[in-house]
């Protein structure tokens, strides 16, 4: 790189306080770093800071690139409005977007935030190349693959980059950028005490199934060795107290044998910690749950889905209702807090799909948190956005923005049952849920009441802004099944 380049990095505020450390952009910043450059970070997330605030820092700072990454729930609430602002300040700066959002629909984003550039795909390599670009020959950015931009009223897509294949050689992520007392004490899980600080990790890109509700942005599954998942362990305990570990994987247990060598080596560094991970329920067994208990996994997300064949089928989740079953009975035989994630609208679903779904998460319910049943929406990019692309059920990226309001609101209706019926029988089902989970618990009515009512005015009153009752922890929930046999 001929000269050093300035760039920012906009952490978009989740309206929230419990915020994810945000991984993305923290391995960008390493990544330019690297090359010389002069990197910053504007955590909007953790001080709420409003637009007005960025509209003043972006007038008294000068800056190359300015770069803000998301997911496509945010888009219409929060980054739309955000690119505007950006926009009307950056000055001589590239607004560069990045991410699951962006990343399958880049000329759509182009045209409705006014972005110089989109990376599609993983951003390591090509950020690095856009500074180049923008420090020295400007002109040639439709020359860099991996890079969506617009061009005297033109948007090219550029051929897709080829993924980082060693997972290895990308430098951990940039964590001195961020406001490191923030990130380590946003997020409180089951398990943790006073004092505790937890933060996310990456062990894995990428998953060994194509769920049709689902988008990847690579190909595939890659995985870092077990001894750098080790080290940078090791860093973040050291440097940052943190003793709680979030691996937010799509998919962190891939193999027996490479979560045994992990799950060894944590006990061989003698590593006092507790973490939760992604784990596929026909990858999981009794083996690999006695070594995940003993060496300080708390907690498992598996995406269990639903409990009727026909509809996991149909979805391309590619196990069985049976090795469903066996997951969670296993998870509850070793103590291991598990995530009953079961979703309802897919092709097959009714109903009675919807009962049973409920009736599963009763039976292998440990109560670490309040669990809901959610519609599926079909994101720009999954498998089955196409397919409503495709079946007339949705237009185009406008079409599923202008609907997208919530994420326990549908999207799309693959069922063809009456809108008022779906909604009844969800908020039947997760009344349900919820008082079933208080009444194991702390007893707690009136917050159940005021979830139950969230979900009937975001229901039957349009109040969109419910965020749902699965980020409430109840830590001191009596666990009544959490007995090891």
């Amino acid at each position: 790189m001929t000269k050093q380049g300035k760039v920012l990095f906009i952490v978009h505020d989740n309206y929230q306080d419990d915020n994810v450390f945000p991984l993305g952009a923290a391995y960008l910043v390493a990544a330019l770093r690297e090359k010389g450059a002069e990197v910053d970070a504007y955590c909007m997330d953790v001080f709420h800071y409003s637009n007005e605030d960025l509209a003043e820092y972006l007038s008294q700072n000068e800056f190359d690139l300015i770069g803000l990454g998301f997911m496509a729930p945010r888009f219409k609430r929060t980054v739309e409005g955000l690119c505007k602002v950006i926009n009307e300040n950056k000055k001589n700066a590239w607004l560069v977007l990045g991410g699951h959002g962006p990343t399958p629909i880049p000329e759509y984003m182009l045209k409705t935030t006014g972005a110089d550039a989109v990376i599609v795909g993983e951003g390591e390599l090509i950020i690095t190349d856009l500074l180049e670009c923008k420090l020295t020959a400007p002109n040639r950015i439709t020359d860099i693959t991996g890079v969506a931009s617009s061009v005297d009223g033109k948007y090219i897509v550029n051929e897709r980059r080829k993924p980082i294949m060693d997972l290895d050689s990308i430098s951990f992520p940039a964590w001195d950028a961020f406001p490191m007392d923030k990130y380590t004490a946003s997020l409180k899980y089951t398990g943790m005490k006073e004092g505790d600080k937890s933060l996310a990790m990456i062990t894995t890109r990428g998953c060994v199934n194509k769920c049709s509700f689902c988008h990847r942005m690579e190909k595939g599954i890659r995985a870092r060795s077990v001894n750098n998942i080790i080290d940078e362990i090791k860093i973040l305990n050291k440097t940052y107290g943190v003793n709680y570990f979030f691996f937010a994987d799509e998919l962190s247990i891939i193999s027996e044998k490479k979560i045994l060598e992990f799950t060894d080596a944590i006990k061989t560094n003698k590593l006092d910690i507790m973490y939760r991970m992604d784990c596929r329920v026909d990858l999981f067994n009794e083996k690999i749950a006695k070594a995940l208990k003993d060496s300080g996994c708390l907690f498992l997300n598996i995406g269990f889905e639903s409990t009727d064949q026909w509809v996991l089928d149909s979805m391309n989740k590619n196990v069985t209702v049976e090795q469903n079953i066996r997951a969670a009975e296993i998870a509850n035989k070793y103590g291991i807090g598990v995530g009953l994630n079961l979703i309802w609208g897919l092709p097959g679903d009714n109903e009675k799909t919807l009962r049973r779904n409920a009736e599963f998460i009763k039976r292998y319910n440990l109560y670490d948190y309040v669990r809901t049943i959610r519609p599926v929406t079909p994101f720009p990019g999954s498998p089955l956005y196409y397919d409503a692309l495709e079946k007339g059920l949705l237009k185009g990226p406008d079409d599923f923005f202008d609907r997208f309001r919530n994420t326990d609101l549908y999207v799309v209706n693959f069922m063809g049952m009456p809108e008022k019926d779906i909604y009844q029988a969800l908020y039947e089902v997760n009344k349900d849920l919820i008082l079933d989970h208080f009444q194991h618990t702390n007893n707690d009515m009136d917050t159940a009441n005021e979830l139950i009512e969230g979900f009937y005015n975001l229901y039957f009153k349009n109040e969109f802004a419910f965020r749902g009752a699965r980020r409430l922890n109840t830590n001191e929930g009596m666990r009544e099944k959490n007995e090891i046999v």
